[in-house]
């Protein structure tokens, strides 16, 4: 197979060879076959469309925020504006990511994935295919889901249709590189049902640069998102990360999923924007972060939050907490040290956008309520650093569009 070429430089232009070696479920595990990708960054570029210079009257917002209740703001946020640094947890262990996550390792990728394509260009109608393959979920039966993307992986499926050679190449590399890397481990049988394509292409990358960040940038040019338009994660780390919680009655919950939308443990489809799950036998007193590894799985540990988001906090107009799932979505990202305090010291307009319904985390919530877990989780009110900072300072302005009845 002849060499492609992967599209903007993530080398300062030096070639970067990647071998891949891919047996499709007919071949033996002796059969493989390898190749060699030139990476150079000016091809993708000059492929891509040209993007303009960030207005530099456009405000600049960072917002904290999930993967799935933002999404249908962002839209409309790029209308206002595309200087946006939308930072996102890396901790959901549901659905594909959870699948990605058991058998590789890693952070979870799909709420970054989720944002980067509702980032994505779509003034093309090539750009659309990607978006399109890019946000492609295989079926919910696993048989029927390998064989759908074994049709993506070895580029007959229709969803390539309307992607030209060097997206092609680019984005069917990294899934091949996914897959290869599934078929290293043949200890563990891999699920692809309900699978996300863009995760797996994400996957594929993250694992070959050893770098989130790296990864996110190749999604970042591959979706020809603006450049102004950034997408952070809240803990820049190539490891798993576990969300746990503590309920007000003392309870320990380990595992987001299990927080927030608990499963049977069978193969089902979990839907987030819906709130059909049971409330919790008691409201939840604070989120943390666990060892994911050793023997204690309750080994509370303090991850460093990501520089650049950091950097962003400074030097922002304004600060927005969206809405969302409150404790699995927002609070991970303000109980890291640092982040209360950044927030705390700048004078800028800060944002609650409330939920426009409640869900299991907050069932019978009032707005205060929410200011409070806000404010609790940037003081760190009830973890091991208790810094005692201002409400006022932390919280500004609440929005609310909905029916004020519910809260």
């Amino acid at each position: 197979m002849a060499d492609c070429c992967l599209g903007p430089s993530l080398c300062n232009k030096k070639l970067l060879h990647l071998p891949t070696h891919f047996a499709s479920s007919s071949s033996s595990s002796s059969s493989s076959s390898s190749r060699s990708l030139s990476v150079s960054m000016a091809s993708l570029r000059s492929h891509s469309n040209s993007v303009p210079e960030p207005n530099p009257t456009q405000p600049s917002l960072l917002v904290f925020s999930g993967g799935t209740a933002f999404n249908g703001v962002v839209e409309e946020l790029k209308r206002l504006t595309t200087r946006v640094a939308h930072v996102l947890p890396v901790s959901d262990d549901g659905g594909s990511t959870a699948e990605i996550v058991r058998v590789l390792g890693g952070p979870a990728v799909g709420d970054i994935r989720s944002r980067c394509l509702r980032l994505s260009d779509q003034s093309t109608s090539e750009a659309l295919s990607v978006r399109r393959l890019l946000g492609h979920r295989l079926p919910l039966d696993p048989k029927l889901a390998k064989s759908d993307w074994y049709q993506v992986v070895e580029g007959d499926h229709s969803l390539w249709d309307g992607v030209s050679r060097p997206y092609r190449e680019t984005i069917r590399a990294f899934l091949v590189y996914f897959q290869n890397e599934i078929l290293r481990r043949p200890n563990e049988s891999f699920c692809f049902s309900n699978g996300s394509i863009g995760n797996f292409f994400f996957a594929g990358a993250r694992v070959f640069f050893q770098s989130l960040d790296a990864a996110i940038f190749l999604f970042s040019r591959v979706s020809d998102i603006p450049s102004e338009s950034l997408v952070l994660p809240v803990i820049s780390t190539n490891d798993r990360l576990t969300l746990g919680c503590e309920l007000w009655d003392g309870t320990l919950i380990r595992g987001q999923n299990e927080i927030s939308h608990p499963t049977t443990g069978t193969v089902e489809l979990v839907k987030k924007e819906c709130s059909s799950s049971p409330a919790l036998p008691s409201r939840i007193k604070r989120v943390f972060y666990l060892s994911s590894e050793g023997t204690n799985s309750l080994h509370e540990v303090y991850p460093s939050a990501n520089p650049a988001v950091l950097d962003q906090l400074r030097t922002v107009d304004c600060i927005v907490y969206a809405m969302g799932s409150l404790f699995t979505s927002i609070c991970p990202s303000l109980v890291l040290l640092g982040i209360g305090e950044i927030i705390s010291s700048r004078t800028c307009p800060k944002v609650l956008l409330l939920n426009g319904s409640h869900d299991r985390e907050t069932s019978g919530f009032s707005a205060s309520s929410f200011v409070t877990a806000i404010t609790d989780a940037l003081n760190r009110t009830y973890g091991h650093s208790n810094n005692s900072l201002e409400i006022l300072k932390q919280i500004s302005y609440l929005i609310f569009c909905g029916d004020t009845s519910t809260f």
